[in-house]
């Protein structure tokens, strides 16, 4: 499917791997006279550590390098396992982020593992391919559900969250998910919106007790959006394994935290999506209700970690990077110097990036400590740490499975930041296939307005004559200002990898409906608009891609370019509450004459 971008990315690749020259399959790289926080729980120690085909073989103060290896001389720096990240947004929904950067600032930052929230399950293989081709942190692809109208179900339609709300429907959508290999799936449990608007729909303690032991069974572990601390509680009777925020409403009591230590969960409070004031932010304004809320909140959230800390729940971390305007790497580091500013000491925050969180993803046998046996997932920094939190920041070299990903003397060189576009089919869809993909193999999803209150679309594929198919769209537009629902056709897997059109005129479909609608193209630009009109009966239907308009928030209009299609699809504006319909055959792009 990616071969095109393999053959491109590959020379870039190679040209990286040039710069650190790594060592041959069966080579010992070692790291020699070096300070080493290995996260076992043990001091420091000077020593060297040996890593051949991915693995570190030997570590101790004893050990020597051995005739032939290859030498990285640690004197003066520290040796540390490779921190995590378990909770990261990795792009919207639709349009992919710039992959190789976002990648990038992970390793410059030391980071070797991350989970991703973001992506829809049919994105998981193209994505997963094209992270196999360029130096990136091992990303893990987390699936997503909540409960109709809940937290997380605001904004995507059920190719990206699932929507369950009994003890069935939640082990039926685990199973759904199956065919994907999700690596975590991430359950929006907890309406609360953090007191600044209503409360949404949360899941019940059976709903998400059925689907953590569906998941369980088949060896997926559950990562929650709790952030109220009676919630907390519930997530931990029901056996998720880790709550991936604060638990900030209030101070949590005893009971609540005896739930939570015996239930065996790991606590990830991504404090820095909540930090009032961040680094470089203008004073806070005290006299505002809204930055007083928000420093109560975060009061709680730090005692909370320190109640739940002094308990001997452990922490993992994670960040909600990607969102809130957080960095990819520069979060995670700052989460790390934020569970110091709360009271953990300085080694404990440390292990709480690392080997905690290893075991937090089921990965304590494999990584996250130095030791003999494990994966030569590490970071070289010019400082020590466990003294100086802050010396976080100053990575020196970083390696993910045996190989030199990140060297702060001799940065890479960035790579092409989206992959290379396809020349994109004339049909995209003709709904003649019985299994609901299109001609071109991908599957079409819903395209909603956002919010609590949101339009109900369904499709389904219908007989139009003998041997002939078309797609049967309905919505019950929802009852706000502005009401949109639609159906888009993505042109590739996922919405991952963008088609050329540029040999084309514009966009074609057959349409039969009743009133005005609008063609939508998303690109790696945003999205473009053009209005057009179907009474009674089938309407052949070609609009031009000068008819196009730029319905983004920019200011400018981007450039058309042709290149970097994503999407296309039919969306129906009508009045609130009402109901709309269209059907649709044989969509595509018709040639220049």
């Amino acid at each position: 499917m990616l071969r095109l971008l393999s053959v491109l990315i590959l020379a870039a690749v190679c040209l990286f791997g040039q710069q650190f020259a790594f060592a041959r399959p069966g080579q010992v790289t070692a790291i020699t006279n070096v300070e080493v926080f290995d996260a076992t729980g043990a001091a420091p120690w000077q020593g060297t550590v040996l890593i051949r085909d991915g693995r570190i073989i030997e570590a101790g103060p004893k050990v020597k390098a051995p005739r032939g290896a290859k030498v990285i001389k640690g004197e003066g720096r520290a040796l540390l396992p490779g921190f995590y990240d378990v909770h990261t947004h990795w792009g919207p929904r639709a349009t992919p982020s710039a992959l190789p950067e976002v990648a990038a600032n992970y390793l410059a930052s030391g980071v070797t593992t991350v989970l991703d929230f973001h992506q829809p399950p049919e994105a998981f293989q193209p994505r997963r391919e094209w992270l196999s081709q360029i130096p990136s942190p091992h990303v893990n692809m987390v699936a997503r559900m909540s409960t109709p109208g809940g937290h997380g179900a605001d904004w995507s339609d059920q190719t990206t969250t699932k929507w369950v709300f009994t003890d069935e429907s939640a082990q039926r959508a685990v199973q759904e998910l199956l065919p994907y290999e999700p690596d975590y799936i991430k359950v929006f449990t907890d309406g609360w919106r953090y007191g600044m608007s209503p409360e949404e729909t949360s899941m019940n303690e059976e709903t998400l007790s059925a689907l953590a032991t569906e998941a369980h069974r088949n060896n997926i572990r559950i990562l929650t959006h709790t952030v109220t601390a009676q919630r907390g509680a519930l997530a931990a009777r029901a056996g998720v394994d880790i709550i991936a925020h604060s638990l900030q409403d209030r101070v949590i009591t005893e009971e609540e935290v005896a739930d939570i230590v015996a239930s065996g969960l790991y606590y990830a409070p991504t404090l820095a999506i909540y930090e009032p004031r961040r680094p470089g932010a203008p004073e806070l304004n005290m006299e505002s209700a809204a930055v007083r809320q928000r420093v109560w909140k975060y009061g709680n959230a730090e005692e909370n970690l320190r109640i739940l800390f002094a308990a001997g729940v452990p922490v993992a971390l994670g960040t909600d990077a990607g969102i809130g305007g957080l960095v990819h790497g520069d979060a995670t580091l700052r989460e790390i110097e934020l569970f110091v500013a709360a009271g953990l000491p300085e080694a404990d925050a440390l292990i709480a990036a690392t080997a905690n969180s290893a075991a937090a993803l089921g990965f304590a046998e494999d990584r996250g400590t130095i030791a003999a046996g494990k994966r030569a997932e590490i970071v070289l920094i010019d400082g020590k740490p466990w003294k100086t939190i802050s010396d976080v920041r100053k990575t020196s070299l970083v390696l993910v499975d045996g190989a030199v990903v990140y060297d702060a003397a001799n940065p890479p060189k960035p790579l092409p930041a989206t992959l290379a576009a396809r020349p994109a089919p004339a049909l995209i869809d003709d709904f003649e296939r019985a299994d609901g993909r299109t001609a071109i193999d991908t599957l079409p999803v819903t395209d909603l307005d956002f919010g609590m209150e949101r339009s109900v679309i369904t499709f389904t594929r219908r007989p139009r004559e003998e041997g002939d198919h078309v797609l049967s769209v309905s919505a019950n537009m929802a009852r706000k200002e502005n009401p949109m629902a639609g159906v888009l056709f993505p042109l590739s897997r996922g919405s991952v990898i963008p088609a050329d059109v540029t040999t084309y005129e514009g966009v074609s479909a057959e349409l039969f409906g009743a009133g005005d609608y609008t063609l939508r193209i998303v690109s790696m630009q945003g999205m473009w608009e053009a209005k057009v009109s179907a009474g009674e009966g089938w309407n052949n239907i070609n609009v031009p891609f000068t008819d196009f308009t730029f319905a983004g928030n920019r200011e400018a209009a981007p450039e058309w370019t042709g290149d970097d299609l994503l999407q296309v699809g039919v969306l129906v504006n009508r009045a609130a509450g009402e109901t709309a319909w269209f059907e649709i055959d044989d969509i595509g792009f018709y040639p220049a004459p």
